[in-house]
């Protein structure tokens, strides 16, 4: 890091492992030239043969994730470049801590029971304001399927999302419906929506005649 504490670089395992397989011989002669076949990784690899310091043997720019970046991309990121740990950085990317891919393996070893528990009690009851039995949630192997009917299409796309952001969630099958398709509604009719009382509901269920913006 900088006097700034931003992440300027990093220096790997496979760093240290080239640093010293490409030390060179001491009793061969020294190139004072590079041949024109050489390759910018070449020339890389031997300087940091040569390294002395931190900041002559880092790989730079470095791979880094944000805090508020999700597990999964995170996880991404470690597998598309096969490295094992990621510096995370703040809102103004300074070095906040790293996460390792033990970290994310312990994530996603999340047991099913803990998954769904969090999909019922903080998606469907605290955000969507749904009885805890009114959807179907099952979970195998961190793979959350939806299944049921929801008054609104917001509402199941909102369902599907917040669940995707569940730690240890590994994908969603959404097998929800929808009774009424709010993305057709003109703000007008939204509006009429928003201030129905409970007598001039049509909703069989006295809850579900509350707005989504109804305060908590």
């Amino acid at each position: 890091v900088d006097e700034d504490e931003k992440v300027i670089g990093v220096v790997s395992e496979t760093d240290l492992m080239v640093r010293q397989a490409e030390t060179p011989d001491p009793y061969e002669p020294k190139k004072r030239h590079w041949p024109a076949s050489a390759t910018r990784a070449t020339r890389q690899r031997a300087t940091k043969a040569r390294a002395r310091t931190a900041g002559q043997l880092m790989t730079e720019p470095p791979l880094t994730v944000h805090a508020d970046n999700t597990i999964v991309e995170a996880a991404r990121t470690m597998a598309q470049h096969h490295i094992e740990r990621l510096p995370v950085l703040d809102e103004e990317h300074r070095l906040i801590g790293i996460v390792t891919r033990r970290d994310l393996l312990q994530v996603f070893l999340r047991p099913d029971a803990d998954i769904r528990t969090e999909v019922v009690d903080e998606v469907l009851v605290r955000a969507l304001w749904l009885a805890p039995r009114s959807i179907d949630v099952q979970v195998v192997e961190g793979v959350v399927t939806l299944s049921g009917q929801m008054e609104r299409k917001s509402e199941t796309e909102i369902a599907v999302s917040m669940t995707r952001q569940i730690d240890g969630v590994v994908a969603v099958v959404d097998k929800l419906t929808h009774r009424l398709d709010d993305a057709r509604i003109q703000p007008q009719e939204q509006a009429l929506h928003g201030v129905a009382a409970p007598w001039a509901c049509d909703s069989p269920s006295p809850r579900r005649c509350r707005p989504a913006t109804w305060p908590p």
